[in-house]
């Protein structure tokens, strides 16, 4: 007997390829439609039908829901139609299909010029018992012989969009964000109708939000405390650090992320510089891990949820969600991160997630494969995009304002940069407009010291141009400086000129002006713009978090 690679793998019903017997005597269709199922139900859906004109109609119906059929066995003998002149129809709807005749002996000279004059690939003379012997070898091999050939439909996410659409952009974003498996499929429909998320249950989420497409995946965290030791606002690095920390000491902890966890580190496309990873990780993996992590010691993650307000209940903190819940909590840190500072280029607010795009977004790489890149920025973060871009596009070029990588960059990268072929730094230029209709289709640079503007052809432009803190929800709450840093610690100045502060002790070294209130990772004031420094600084606050419980 044939094993098929398909043993293996059990289908849902109704995307099984189909097996279709057809015959006019009941008898030997109940024997047929038996046998078939017996052997091969695990892996095809086995139909029957008691005439051809009947079959006829039903193979039109599975061929409007694009459905597969494998093998259709026929007798020859049936009013109305022929075996011969079915298969012949059917070989019409379903020309891979492999064909089989039933016949009686007295029919079989018929069964072997049908052979040549219908393509057909086998006969059988009933009775055909036993199965195993004289049914299942012949069959068995037919259907190897389809299945090498047949590519099962994919059954996991489907986007559906227009690439260039910003709606679409950002859903390709959260998906792989998430690290889910999907096919991206270009959509014919008008805005209004796109982007759609196809799930594999059968559900269309049409142009959903970031909570509807992670509430539909299952991807969202239910609240197992009704108040916690510690809610941490931000899941970048230091805040994903602080809540393995602090959950896997004891306390509740509860994790809010805007998005989806791993700021902006998640969006690195290769980290080369971090300890105990010599051939570097990509953000995605090295958040993601980190995810896992932290579910694993039980914090609570609540994404994509935005912290509107903070404000006190006695000596509870009370964070007020933009999805309506209040969460109470001991403690609270502040680890929101930073956000892309937009381009103030003429026109570059019209392609955002139309051609322009504000880190490594990794979603557009696809896209960008054989195609020549644009990268405006000179720091680390460009530096990484840039590298991995060139592994991809057909040219990668580097926008940077100032008059030479090393000025913002790490040595290594500047040297990896200057080695790579694929690579072109224009310094000292300033991106000063982006043009173009639906998409962005050119870029306007200006040189910085003559002065003098040109226009270049750009379909993907990659910004890393700075970044300002997430702290505006904030409001007078937390002192921050004039950038909007949260001041931690002895930049706060003396403890008896804060207004909230009611203990008997300065602020700790990453608490805020808030008592029970810290801050650590970049959007605290100070702090090192590091991914190890802002996962030390997210450790350290866990520390300091117990010791304000010890006092409280």
């Amino acid at each position: 007997m044939v094993v098929s690679r398909f043993w293996r793998v059990v289908m849902p019903e109704q995307h099984r390829p189909v097996l279709l017997a057809v015959d006019d005597d009941d008898h030997v269709l109940r024997a047929v439609r038996r046998d078939l199922s017996h052997a091969y139900q695990q892996r095809y859906r086995v139909l029957a039908s008691r005439s051809p004109a009947e079959a006829v109609r039903l193979l039109d119906t599975l061929l409007d829901r694009r459905a597969e059929v494998a093998l259709i066995l026929s007798d020859q003998r049936m009013p109305g139609m022929t075996g011969i002149e079915f298969l012949a129809a059917a070989a019409e709807r379903f020309p891979t299909a492999r064909r089989v005749l039933l016949t009686a002996y007295a029919d079989t000279s018929v069964a072997i010029s049908a052979i040549n004059e219908v393509r057909l690939d086998h006969y059988l003379v009933k009775p055909w018992e036993p199965p195993e012997e004289r049914l299942y070898p012949v069959l068995d091999e037919l259907l190897a012989d389809w299945e090498s050939g047949y590519e099962p439909p994919y059954q996991g996410i489907r986007l559906v969009g227009h690439r260039f659409a910003p709606a679409t952009h950002r859903l390709r974003d959260l998906l792989t964000r998430h690290r889910l498996p999907f096919r991206f499929e270009e959509g014919t429909g008008g805005e209004a109708d796109l982007p759609v998320v196809a799930l594999p249950d059968g559900r269309s989420l049409v142009r959903p939000g970031h909570a509807e497409v992670v509430e539909a995946l299952g991807l969202s965290s239910r609240l197992s405390h009704p108040h916690y030791d510690v809610a941490i606002v931000g899941g970048g690095p230091s805040g994903l650090a602080a809540s393995v920390y602090a959950s896997s000491e004891g306390l509740a902890t509860l994790l809010i992320e805007a998005y989806v966890p791993g700021g902006q580190a998640g969006t690195s496309s290769r980290i080369e510089n971090y300890l105990g990873f010599p051939s570097g990780i990509s953000g995605v993996d090295l958040t993601s891990r980190a995810v896992t992590q932290a579910r694993r010691f039980g914090v609570d993650v609540l994404a994509p949820v935005e912290a509107e307000r903070l404000s006190r209940a006695g000596r509870a903190c009370v964070l007020h969600l933009s999805d309506g819940k209040e969460i109470t909590a001991a403690t609270v840190l502040l680890s929101t991160g930073l956000s892309y500072r937009s381009l103030d280029a003429a026109g570059a607010g019209r392609f955002e997630g139309a051609g322009i795009y504000y880190g490594a977004t990794l979603t557009e790489t696809e896209s960008c494969v054989g195609r020549p890149v644009w990268i405006v920025g000179g720091a680390n973060s460009a530096g990484q995009a840039a590298l991995h871009f060139a592994k991809h596009a057909g040219h990668v070029t580097m926008v940077v304002r100032a008059a030479s990588l090393s000025h913002g960059m790490s040595a290594y990268l500047v040297d990896e940069i200057q080695a790579d072929p694929a690579i072109t730094v224009m310094t000292n230029t300033h991106l000063v407009g982006a043009e173009g209709s639906e998409r962005l289709e050119r870029i306007v640079l200006r040189d910085g010291a003559t002065g003098a503007l040109r226009t270049h052809e750009a379909e993907h432009l990659f910004v890393f141009i700075g970044a300002r803190p997430r702290t505006e929800w904030l409001d007078d709450m937390v002192r921050r400086d004039e950038r909007g840093f949260v001041l931690t610690g002895p930049d706060l100045g003396p403890a008896a000129e804060l207004p909230a502060w009611d203990l008997p002790r300065q602020p700790l070294l990453l608490e805020t002006s808030v008592p029970g209130v810290f801050a650590a990772g970049d959007a605290r004031a100070g702090s090192v713009k590091r991914l190890a420094s802002s996962v030390g600084e997210g450790a350290m606050a866990v520390s300091m978090i117990h010791r304000y419980h010890s006092e409280s």
